[in-house]
């Protein structure tokens, strides 16, 4: 590899690891709620709060791998 691709390499894993970084925070920032919110909120919204959590996490699981198979090639 030449140095350019190495280059392009480390910033790409850099921005997936940021991503990934945010991604668990705010799934994170959704379980939180749910725990400090409890009973106040209604059937709907923890079922939309569970959901956002799940998807913030499937994305910060994307990120990672991505960074995994970039480390392997």
């Amino acid at each position: 590899m030449s140095f350019k691709d190495d280059l392009k390499k480390t910033g790409a894993n850099i921005k997936d690891s940021l991503d990934e970084a945010g991604h668990r925070a705010n799934a994170g920032s959704e379980k939180a709620t749910r725990d400090l919110a409890g009973d106040q909120m209604s059937t709907g919204e923890k079922a939309g709060s569970m959901f956002r959590q799940g998807a913030e996490t499937v994305k910060a699981d994307v990120d990672a791998t991505k960074r995994d198979i970039r480390s392997k090639t």
